[in-house]
């Protein structure tokens, strides 16, 4: 907090911002850009004669900007200043599109270190600007509040179980889709995640979570009241009696509908998913 902002004198923002974008939060993110990639060796300038952020040029010309790529500029600079005029110059939302886009851009342009670290420092940039979104895999997702991020990147993160890793990617990316999210199917990839690890626990590609639930009870002492809790609070991932049909065929889904799925199946997977890898009980 700053010294004026510590006694009174200006005001200290507390809102996050979800439908807009500071001046200030869109200068820093650009400054991340700047110091992590276009000031990155060889970015600019190249003992080949040949800089990356030409082959980034022609990658944006062509499928982002969608513009003719024989109109793109024929030096590095010039370049550089009409992406940082459309950075500049596009609708808040915009920016977080670009941003994407350079995510899965960059990735054969530099290194995967320079890719984390601009990553982790968008992040911080991100949380410190009071943004509402956050950068997870590579996506940006709004979030409200610390735990549910740090929910949602345990149950994205590397483990045995692959098809809950798959199933939440996916329903991370039809959220996220800014303009066209898509929250019925969402919905339905987090609660397949939740599926997916039952299968992979009981070893049985047919289990129900009701039956997986039945399956940890006996082998793995969950308790009786646990297991009924879990149940009726995921009772909508079994087809049986339309349960899932009817709320899928829901025509008024929203955004807090597939966020409460997603978080709440991701904190449900991580749970199940840390008592395995850890080798424990579930009690």
């Amino acid at each position: 907090m700053k010294f004026s902002q510590r006694i009174g004198i200006t005001p200290v923002e507390t809102a996050l911002q979800t439908d807009g974008m500071t001046p200030e939060l869109r200068n820093t993110l650009w400054n991340i850009l700047d110091l992590h990639v276009w000031s990155s060796v060889g970015f600019m300038r190249s003992n080949s004669g040949h800089p990356k952020i030409m082959s980034l040029g022609k990658v944006l010309w062509f499928a982002y900007f969608k513009m003719p790529i024989d109109n793109m500029p024929n030096n590095p600079h010039a370049t550089l200043a009409y992406i940082r005029k459309q950075f500049f110059g596009c609708l808040w939302y915009q920016v977080y599109d670009m941003l994407e886009f350079l995510f899965s851009a960059l990735k054969t342009l530099v290194s995967e270190r320079i890719n984390n670290e601009l990553v982790s420092n968008l992040n911080t940039v991100l949380e410190k600007e009071l943004s509402g979104f956050r950068v997870i895999n590579l996506k940006f997702v709004q979030v409200t509040d610390e735990v549910e991020l740090e929910s949602l990147r345990y149950a994205l993160s590397e483990s045995p179980f692959k098809g809950v890793e798959v199933h939440m990617k996916s329903a991370l990316e039809h959220l996220s889709r800014r303009g066209n999210p898509d929250y019925r199917n969402s919905i339905k990839e987090s609660i397949s995640a939740v599926e997916s690890i039952a299968k992979e626990i009981t070893d049985n590609p047919k289990a129900t979570l009701g039956a997986a639930l039945s399956k940890l009870e006996r082998d793995q002492k969950l308790h009786p009241a646990l297991k009924q809790g879990f149940s009726n609070i995921y009772g909508y991932t079994n087809d049986e009696g339309g349960i899932r049909h009817a709320m899928l065929e829901e025509p008024n889904l929203t955004a807090s509908d597939a966020k409460f799925f997603l978080v709440s199946c991701a904190s449900f997977i991580n749970y199940l998913k840390s008592k395995v890898i850890q080798g424990t009980n579930v009690d």
